[in-house]
């Protein structure tokens, strides 16, 4: 059994395909199947089941699969850092994020990492959900996730930095824009209401959805969007109403004369936001001191004492 056993038995797990491995590895399919038996040797029981389609793994090849996926990333993070120490790098910090995140929740972190870290290496990846954040985490591609807290995930650590009361984005035009806010009986009153939907796999989408279930509502939508910003933008454009989060920095009631205004949802549970990882205590010092000013910008974490704390 070696390490190349199981990247590969992993990466076939994923893919769900020898053939697809073997493209990708430019090898071929009978190389990739000879890693498989190997583990298959080593272990005494069958890893893959083969199906018309490709192959999922046997509830024995889950088992390594998870042990493996979560033993590689962490030896590719400690591989990474000795290169970095060996080169004499300053580290780098990468993390992955919604397509608003860093507008509304770090720009300010960002900047004051820059001034204090200027060697390091400060990366970002855009992913469209928790769960693909959750996976690139797992695969060790990032040390930080920014994500909607959840329910536990296994071998993932969450920590809430802020929790976000949920607004209705109207035009100040729009009779509902008189109202001081809207409550769950005026959300079920008000027929004409045109919901602009968020995207069917995010968190804050299943947040919602949960929401409105337990307060008996269902509201119609012809419209969905990929994020945040793009329903705020379509409500500003009389296309429907926008529930979304109040982001930090938002005017509760819109910028006095502007478009838009935003009314409370005051019966519906705020978003929990915040960082997800492997693992807290093996987060690397420059990884942590990020995830501080991340916190104190939400307005949730206290001035760094030099220890590297991550938020609460």
């Amino acid at each position: 059994m070696t390490f190349d056993d199981l990247r590969i038995f992993v990466a076939v797990c994923q893919a769900g395909s020898l053939s697809a491995v073997a493209r990708d590895l430019s090898c071929t399919q009978s190389a990739v199947s000879q890693h498989v038996k190997r583990l298959e040797r080593a272990t005494g029981v069958q890893l893959l089941e083969r199906r018309p389609r490709g192959v999922v793994p046997t509830p024995e090849g889950r088992v390594l699969q998870q042990a493996a996926r979560e033993g590689l990333a962490g030896l590719d993070l400690a591989v990474r850092r000795l290169g970095e120490l060996a080169r004499g790098e300053a580290g780098s910090v990468r993390v992955t994020t919604g397509a608003t995140t860093v507008r509304h929740f770090m720009s300010e972190a960002v900047v004051a990492f820059r001034e204090r870290h200027p060697g390091a290496l400060l990366e970002f990846r855009t992913e469209t959900s928790s769960r693909s954040c959750f996976d690139a985490l797992a695969d060790g591609a990032v040390d930080l996730a920014w994500v909607t807290i959840g329910g536990p995930v296994r071998g993932i650590e969450q920590r809430p930095v802020v929790e976000l009361p949920w607004v209705l984005a109207v035009r100040a035009d729009d009779p509902l824009a008189l109202r001081p806010d809207i409550t769950a009986a005026g959300l079920a009153d008000v027929l004409h209401i045109r919901h602009i939907r968020l995207p069917e796999n995010s968190s804050s989408r299943a947040h919602l959805d949960a929401a409105f279930a337990r307060l008996g509502l269902r509201l119609t939508s012809d419209t969905g969007v990929a994020d945040w910003d793009t329903a705020i933008l379509l409500a500003e454009l009389g296309v429907g109403h926008a529930i979304v989060p109040a982001l930090p920095g938002q005017d509760s009631t819109g910028t006095a004369g502007g478009p838009l205004r935003f009314l409370p949802l005051p019966d519906l549970p705020p978003l929990p936001v915040g960082w997800a990882v492997r693992r807290w205590e093996a987060l690397s010092p420059l990884a942590r001191a990020f995830a501080d000013l991340v916190g104190r910008q939400c307005g949730t974490a206290p001035e760094n004492t030099g220890q590297g704390q991550s938020p609460a």
